[in-house]
């Protein structure tokens, strides 16, 4: 008898960063970055296991600015090129480090890496992995929920009704768009929650969200069996809840699995390391990370270690059974006094797998094969998880979120509370355009679906993050202002019925996504 569940669920989700009038623009590195250490490495863990017949249920959640840019034609095609690139650097690499002793074998492994990435991207993926997380979802090993158009935060958005209806809804038609289906679940972005949010998921069909612990716990009543099982929120849609403990064990800082010093360190680059000149034809410009890390992470900067793939396999296998073990021994200890089955909910940034921690994919296949080989618990999805048992007991959540103390300050304090005056404004004049042109046509229906989708670009949760950690603040503030302003020239072009075709037509070839926008979303509900 199985002493419960595990669900892992993964939140992948970058903004939209699309410029069309550099042909090599920097920010695009972090979609870049994220397919080659994150994504492809993910889709192999996942045709390994499907051809190895493991059972494995993952929930990823797919945010609709990422799909925008993983279906894009032309960022498909920098993307190419990028691997290219990286192609013609590991064979300079495996040159220059032939008689480098430990690093030779460690610039081979990057050049069939790399290889591998260009092989996989073009002939297996035909350039889009979209449709390869669709394959593994209706084949039923992952189940693909969606999340806010873009992924704003959306408590600090909760006094306009039309807006958080225009994030759900965007979000929706984006994922049938996509997927050819309703999704059934939703990933709140940064787990940002604020009372009444789940009526809005109601009203669009959605029978889950994912819910922080202490946002859980916080609620009235407090959940009967904790983080072990989920809840109904008064309007019977459905709160799974995070479980602190497991995730800490993996991504807890200085703690967790991930931490381990055996691992690659991230932060140990070549682009850092060798003359310019050695860097050729990556880095143009800023010296940046190339993806070519030599070092594990023990030890001070100067002092570190050549990388052993060797020990960190073994060290990967050692933690995978290691976050078997706990999470059955937690359910087995939590079944005696549950009526169902509990279910472990591990949520996480996507990115933390390949990206942040090399070794995180190979992680993910050692845990579902020790889940196979142990027996005792087994992987599953929300939705059927819902389908096979009760989930009797109802609370009311409380605001909460994933951030630094769990609250929202890391998303609206001193350093970027400025976003919000814009923001909030460009709402307020996104509702009046739609009450005033309900049956816009023509040039002033391009101009008004521009609008909205300039308002939803303005309210990305990342912008007021960076700002906050520092992370490429001026980038978030570029970006921001960019949108309110380009929003700004539509109100007032529209105010004087002064539209300027060539510039409008320029706008939506640059800022492309959802082209099915309607900006009706925005008219005030009567």
């Amino acid at each position: 008898m199985k002493a419960g569940y595990v669900s892992l669920v993964l939140n992948a989700h970058l903004p939209f960063i699309r410029h069309l009038e550099h042909d090599r623009f920097p920010e695009e590195r972090w979609l870049f970055e994220a397919i080659t250490e994150t994504y492809l490495p993910l889709l192999r863990t996942f045709e390994r296991l499907d051809s190895d017949d493991v059972p494995f249920r993952i929930t990823v959640s797919l945010s609709p600015t990422l799909c925008a840019m993983l279906e894009d034609e032309v960022l498909q095609a920098r993307y190419k090129a990028h691997l290219e690139r990286l192609v013609e650097l590991s064979d300079r690499e495996v040159a220059r480090t032939a008689n480098m002793g430990e690093f030779h074998p460690l610039a081979l492994m990057y050049q069939e890496l790399f290889r591998q990435d260009l092989s996989d991207f073009v002939e297996v993926y035909d350039l889009n992995l979209v449709r390869a997380f669709d394959y593994f979802g209706k084949r039923g090993r992952l189940e693909l929920v969606t999340t806010a158009a873009t992924h704003a935060f959306l408590p600090n958005y909760i006094q306009f009704p039309q807006d958080i209806s225009s994030q759900i809804e965007t979000a929706m038609a984006a994922y049938r768009r996509s997927f050819g289906l309703n999704p059934q679940g939703f990933w709140l972005p940064e787990l940002g929650y604020s009372p009444g949010l789940e009526d809005y998921l109601k009203a669009y069909g959605l029978k889950y969200f994912f819910l922080s612990s202490h946002g859980a716990l916080l609620g009235k009543p407090s959940p009967k069996y904790g983080s072990f099982a989920p809840f109904s929120c008064p309007n019977g849609v459905r709160a799974f809840i995070r479980d602190y403990r497991s995730s800490e064990a993996v991504s807890g800082k200085g703690t967790g699995y991930s931490s381990d010093p055996v691992y690659r360190d991230f932060y140990r680059d070549i682009g850092f390391d060798l003359a310019l000149e050695d860097l050729t034809p990556i880095i143009e410009g800023p010296r940046t990370s190339t993806g070519f890390k030599y070092y594990s992470a023990g030890g001070e900067s100067g002092e570190k270690k050549p990388y052993d793939p060797a020990a960190a396999d073994l060290r990967v296998k050692e933690h995978a059974l290691s976050f078997v073990q706990e999470v059955a021994a937690a359910a087995q200890e939590a079944s005696g006094s549950m009526d169902e089955p509990p279910v472990i909910v591990a949520a996480f940034e996507a990115e933390l797998f390949g990206h942040w921690w090399f070794e995180g994919p190979k992680w993910i296949e050692a845990v579902f094969r020790g889940i196979k080989e142990r027996g005792s618990i087994e992987s599953i999805s929300p939705s059927t998880y819902l389908d096979d048992y009760e989930v009797a007991q109802v609370v009311e959540p409380e605001f909460s979120s994933w951030g630094v103390n769990g609250f929202g300050e890391t998303w609206l304090d001193s350093s970027n509370d400025w976003v919000y005056r814009h923001a909030h404004a460009a709402c307020e004049r996104m509702i009046e355009l739609a009450d005033r042109f309900p049956d816009a046509l023509g040039l002033r229906e391009r101009a008004l679906n521009q609008a909205a989708r300039e308002t939803l670009l303005s309210q990305a949760s990342d912008w007021p993050y960076i700002m906050k950690t520092g992370n490429s603040p001026q980038f978030g503030e570029h970006q921001v202002k960019e949108s309110i302003s380009n929003f700004t020239r539509i109100y007032d072009s529209l105010s004087r019925n002064a539209l300027s075709t060539e510039w409008l037509t320029k706008l939506e070839k640059k800022n492309n996504l959802f082209p099915f926008m309607n900006y009706r979303v925005f008219c005030t509900k009567r």
